[in-house]
């Protein structure tokens, strides 16, 4: 994200940037050409071969593993601007097919966890026709208020529903420099704001949204190879077996890319899950095109650059040995697009991005599947033109194939960006199974 108050920004590698890392990392990352876009998604697994021999022709074996976790994310941000609140969670029906929420976002700031937004996280107060359960909130001393506390009212309507909290993002991933310099004295200033006896009940572990490590983003982070895998080993360390520990990690399975400048693999045993960042490859930060999906099940002739899609990012995370089950495939609840464009097929030039609601290039699901309606499909995923427009989206259709593919990888599941960018009744969660 740029900023803590839009939507998830592209993740991409602006050019100041890459001038002020160039020299950082020259002598830490492998040779490689820099991501227009720092992808954040990691290669789903391999299925596990299942055998037939003896299983009667009309009973087929389910693929191996395939996991059921559904997580999406759910922002602070999102109570201003956007209107879009924790009772929207259960009123559009997104509550029954979550597994887990990752609210975002905390702050990292010196080395430390912090508060992200103190106002909307357990200050704001609900009424009773906006709170989860129908009760106001109160001004009690020692009340909880806010976002935390309508959590807290959702997980009791719901008791299987987790919750997690997320630190980091584009925006705040500048911290996490500093806390690979102390990982102990980090991970325990985490458990510190998450168990906070005021909300300690409300959380069921952390995600670590570093973006990214030993490699740029919106800043760029040197701390080498091995430093991820530290902080993740002192959060897990910290936080022990009983609370969850996930990160969401970069999806550039480029030659030379993000993915080999940390070491996943050897993190992956402290995580309980990666959430693979499998969108995002392709947008409006490369003003002029060509126009591309943002988030491509796999290459097809004439994608802009190889291992920009989410079969690549899964081979490449499996190949260096991180766990299929361990993997959730990333969906995003929103499109991305250019104008000035006359060509309808995926290839075309650009004048720059186009007009969206909260900022340039892109906009919610909700929003453009009516206003530019998809008109093909390329990737395994959707594209729309209309007018001098361009635009790609996810569509119920295009996440089924998408399911389809997690299922056969055997992975642990699917998570999403993010839940106010569905429509009213769900429509887009309702196809995550």
């Amino acid at each position: 994200m740029f900023r803590p108050h839009h939507r998830r920004s592209p993740r991409r590698l602006i050019a100041a940037a890459t001038a002020l890392c160039t020299a950082a990392l020259a002598g830490t990352l492998l040779a490689g050409s820099a991501s227009a876009h720092p992808l954040g998604a990691p290669t789903a697994e391999r299925a596990t071969a299942t055998s037939t021999a003896h299983t009667p022709a009309a009973v087929q074996a389910k693929p191996a593993a395939a996991g059921g976790k559904v997580v999406g994310y759910f922002t602070n941000w999102g109570v201003y601007q956007r209107n879009y609140h924790v009772k929207n969670i259960e009123t559009s029906g997104s509550a029954d097919k979550l597994t887990h929420i990752n609210y975002a976002f905390g702050n990292v700031q010196g080395g430390r966890c912090a508060i992200g937004d103190s106002y909307a996280d357990y200050d704001k107060a609900y009424t009773a026709d906006t709170s989860v359960d129908g009760q106001a909130d109160t001004w009690d001393n020692g009340a909880l208020r806010g976002n935390f506390n309508q959590l807290r009212k959702l997980k009791k309507l719901h008791p299987g529903l987790k919750v997690i909290w997320s630190f980091g993002g584009w925006t705040w991933s500048g911290g996490f420099t500093d806390a690979a310099k102390n990982p102990d004295a980090f991970a325990q200033s985490c458990l510190d704001l998450v168990k906070d006896p005021r909300w300690s009940d409300v959380f069921d572990g952390i995600d670590i949204d570093w973006e990214y490590p030993n490699a740029c983003g919106l800043t760029c982070d040197s701390s080498g190879k091995d430093a991820f895998t530290n902080v993740m080993k002192a959060v897990r360390a910290k936080f022990g077996q009983n609370n969850l520990v996930t990160a969401a990690i970069t999806a550039d399975a480029s030659d030379g890319g993000k993915m080999e400048a940390a070491d996943y693999a050897g993190a992956a045993q402290y995580v309980d899950w990666y959430n693979a960042m499998t969108y995002d490859y392709f947008g409006g930060w490369d003003a002029k095109g060509p126009t591309a999906p943002h988030s491509p099940l796999s290459a097809y002739d004439g994608i802009p650059k190889a291992g920009f899609n989410s079969t690549d990012t899964i081979t490449k995370l499996k190949t260096l040995g991180v766990p299929a089950g361990k993997l959730l495939l990333g969906i995003g609840f929103y499109g991305r697009g250019w104008q000035g464009v006359a060509q309808d097929a995926p290839g075309g030039t650009a004048t720059g991005p186009a007009p969206g609601t909260y900022e340039a290039g892109i906009d919610d699901y909700k929003v453009i599947k009516d206003r530019c309606p998809a008109t093909g499909k390329v990737g395994g995923t959707a594209y729309a033109k209309c007018g001098d427009q361009w635009w790609s989206y996810d569509t119920p259709e295009t996440i089924g194939t998408k399911m389809a593919f997690k299922d056969a990888q055997g992975l642990g599941g699917t998570f999403f960006w993010e839940l106010s960018g569905d429509t009213t009744g769900g429509e887009l969660i309702k196809a995550i199974k």
